[in-house]
């Protein structure tokens, strides 16, 4: 040790103990916030950059390992096989290993690395993720894992198997050079594509210990996601009065004219400018043409861009009445993720990542989407979360899911120096403007 200096290397990586020499005004554009420099990470960005390419290939066999282990959210056995593999990949990394055992659904994964929390220490860190995929058994016949054109292609590699990868990819990047500082919780879901039934609550009790979280799905275009919307599901099913079409329609009561009606009502309840939509996508109902229908139902997907909306948008619908007094509706459903909102603590977060980025020589924009994540569940609690700290690709759903190498090691690179030491000393994200007033 030299002038409160140390060196040391690890696959390619220079370990820098470095001094405090504050924070260094940089420029950004940003509406009404100043930003400053990052100070340096006690590990040298460009350093860790090195490290995740001469890592990548490690990092690709892992993904190609990850995909072709197929793991639908519907299929127990083969989700709890895709754990099994991340499982032994984590102790062989040195983790703690916990896992949460399920009946219905694939086995929840929850690994802690480093040093265990005390009650004086920062808070940990959780990353989070999900092994399960929307595709069956049997894709990979139609969907091979194959890497060509500058990508990686195959099901689940975007949504979400490549983030995983990254994460474990970082934190072996981290502990090779000790650069690990705080507890790293990593929670690997079984059920997120399906809504998180059985996960959820364990998703929000291990958030509520940690200080920050960092969610591992896929990124938007290039951007870290700051905002998500909110989703609601509900089923509306209208009973009529059936009759012979052409000889008894008096006596009738159309259910699907009934549902009709409702379907305008709740469309009508669409609201743009609050981010707020409502959309019939299936429907159905009657038996025959020559018969007035005595059953219709339809399916409604909801989106809140605003916490508040969600209770206004469930008494809406607690609240609907039949036009036709001889029709009964029956009204199921409700909102199932709050929104992410874009909260001063994921702000924080986000310019940290930002300047961070900027030192490996990318740029990292933000955005807000309409689709929801676990992270929907973290933020909500008030947990700074950042999202979309995994791969960039396309075709997530699609058959042409597929992420794009050359991001990969600056990602990974991005999450790495995110873990190694960015945050204040509560353990609560804090941007370099807020140390330097403290200063």
């Amino acid at each position: 040790m030299r002038n409160g200096k140390f060196q040391a290397e690890s696959e390619g990586l220079n370990v820098v103990e470095s001094e405090n020499r504050g924070a260094q005004p940089l420029e950004m554009a940003g509406k009404g916030f100043c930003m400053l420099r990052v100070p340096e990470s006690p590990i040298a960005i460009r350093a860790l950059l090195a490290g995740a390419r001469r890592k990548q290939a490690g990092w690709l066999d892992l993904l190609r390992r990850l995909v072709l282990t197929e793991s639908p959210s519907d299929d127990k056995a083969a989700v709890d096989a895709c754990a099994a593999l991340a499982a032994a990949h984590a102790k062989a990394l040195g983790g703690r290993v916990k896992l949460h055992r399920q009946r219905a659904f694939g086995n929840v994964l929850e690994v802690r690395f480093g040093s265990r929390a005390k009650k004086d220490a920062a808070k940990p860190i959780l990353l989070l993720g999900h092994l399960d995929t929307v595709w069956p058994l049997g894709t990979l016949k139609q969907m091979p894992f194959r890497i060509a054109d500058g990508r990686a292609w195959g099901p689940g590699t975007l949504d979400m198997k490549a983030g995983v990868a990254m994460a474990f990819t970082a934190v072996e990047m981290l502990l090779e050079v000790g650069g690990l500082k705080r507890e790293l919780v990593l929670l690997l879901n079984s059920d997120e594509e399906v809504g998180s039934p059985v996960s959820r609550p364990m998703t929000e009790r291990l958030a509520q210990e940690c200080g920050a979280v960092y969610v591992l799905e896929p990124a938007q275009g290039l951007a870290y996601k700051t905002a998500r919307k909110g989703t609601g599901n509900w089923r509306i099913e209208v009973k009529g009065v059936a009759a012979h079409a052409g000889v008894d329609f008096e006596k009738g009561a159309s259910a699907i004219r009934e549902l009709a009606r409702v379907v305008e009502k709740v469309s009508g309840w669409t609201d743009l400018k609050r981010g707020l939509t409502v959309s019939v996508g299936l429907m159905g109902g009657g038996s025959k043409t020559n018969v007035i229908p005595a059953e219709a139902w339809a399916e409604v997907d909801v989106r809140i861009a605003r916490k508040a909306d969600g209770a206004r948008i469930e008494g809406r619908f607690a609240a609907l009445k039949p036009g036709d007094k001889r029709c009964a509706l029956t009204v199921t459903g409700g909102i199932n993720r709050p929104p992410m909102e874009r909260t001063r603590g994921t702000v924080r977060l986000y310019h940290e990542a930002r300047a961070l980025a900027a030192e490996l020589g990318f740029e990292l924009p933000e955005a807000s989407t309409g689709g929801a994540s676990d992270g929907n569940f973290t933020s909500a609690l008030g947990i700074p979360t950042l999202d979309g700290m995994g791969a960039v690709g396309e075709g997530a759903h699609a058959r042409h899911e597929s992420i794009v190498l050359e991001h990969v090691a600056p990602r990974t690179a991005l999450l790495a120096a995110l873990m190694a030491g960015s945050f204040g000393p509560t353990g609560v994200a804090n941007s370099s403007a807020e140390r330097s007033s403290r200063r």
